[in-house]
């Protein structure tokens, strides 16, 4: 089991009574579901800057000229 580490956050109190009737009722912990919610987020993050190390190779559009041929071709 990975080694836990103790830290005090601070909620809303709004925010802390919906967390305690969440764990209440999916028979969890607040700490596991705090411990979910930021393994989604920082997944997230890794995926998304994957997604713009991926797209470095891309060529930049000037956006006047894109706006331009969308003009020209009766778009916009």
């Amino acid at each position: 089991m990975d080694a836990k580490k103790r830290a005090t956050v601070y909620v809303d109190s709004d925010l802390h009574r919906a967390l305690r009737l969440k764990a209440a009722a999916t028979d969890r912990s607040i700490s596991e579901i705090v411990n979910e919610a930021v393994r989604r987020i920082l997944a997230e993050d890794a995926a998304d800057l994957a997604a713009i190390e991926h797209r470095t190779a891309e060529p930049e559009v000037d956006f006047a000229v894109v706006v331009k041929n969308m003009k020209r071709r009766g778009r916009i």
